[in-house]
């Protein structure tokens, strides 16, 4: 963050007695160097690599391991960031499941979760994190879309609930326990991948999503856009995959 410390200072020249006239123009040169400077610093943070939309092209490929909603091989992939506490993610899930169902019929649209907690802001996001990855260990890929249902539909879940709403996703025994329990070693490297990737391509909170077709510049939706601007996204993304 840019603060007055990282600026120089003008106040002794502001200060000082000017006994002539040629003071006068040293002082707005001065004046003139320092409002460039910081005309030069503001405009290089807002388009620093970090808030480019070709960072959006550093997406971790999606592979075997990732959750995917639908044809594993669809021309069409949403990727979204999410963050279990968020609201505005509940609704967006919503969102995009619908859109799998409707336009990804054909196999030609699927979507892709990956963990983006705000644990600056959410006090139990990772904890959330760590349970749905659990669950896909321990269950398997259906079982964890169920389950991340099941956490956006009770938000904000107590962590006491876990192993309640594992249970109606079908996982019996101490496997869950086990994984959750171990955490730091069984899951976390995973969420942490996760969070630093949607760091890396530009994400700056939840729910952030990328429409990523083969040889085609990402599409960043940053936002819980509507379903039908979702849809036009989708069915421009299915016309460039033909």
């Amino acid at each position: 963050m840019d603060t007055q410390d990282d600026f120089p200072s003008y106040h002794d020249a502001q200060s000082a007695t000017m006994k002539s006239s040629s003071t006068i123009p040293i002082a707005i040169l001065i004046g003139g160097i320092i409002l460039a400077g910081a005309v030069y610093l503001s405009v290089s943070k807002k388009e620093s690599p970090l808030n480019s939309p070709s960072k959006a092209s550093l997406v971790t490929p999606v592979g075997t391991n990732d959750h995917i909603l639908g044809n594993p091989a669809a021309k069409v992939m949403i990727v979204e960031y999410s963050d279990f506490e968020c609201s505005y993610c509940k609704t967006f899930d919503g969102t995009l499941r619908q859109i799998v169902a409707n336009e990804g019929t054909g196999g030609s649209v699927a979507l892709v979760y990956r963990e983006f907690p705000l644990t600056e802001i959410h006090p139990n996001a990772m904890d959330d994190a760590r349970a749905a990855e659990c669950v896909a260990q321990t269950a398997g890929n259906d079982a964890f879309w169920k389950f991340a249902n099941s956490l956006f539909m009770n938000q904000p879940v107590d962590p006491a609930q876990y192993s309640t709403l594992a249970e109606d996703v079908g996982l019996s025994g101490d496997a869950f326990a086990n994984c959750y329990s171990n955490a730091q070693t069984t899951v976390d490297p995973t969420i942490t991948a996760d969070r630093q990737n949607a760091i890396t391509i530009g994400a700056q909170g939840t729910p952030y999503s990328l429409i990523l077709v083969q040889n085609m510049t990402p599409v960043v939706i940053d936002g819980a856009y509507p379903y039908d601007a979702v849809k036009q996204l989708v069915d421009q993304a299915l016309a460039q995959a033909q």
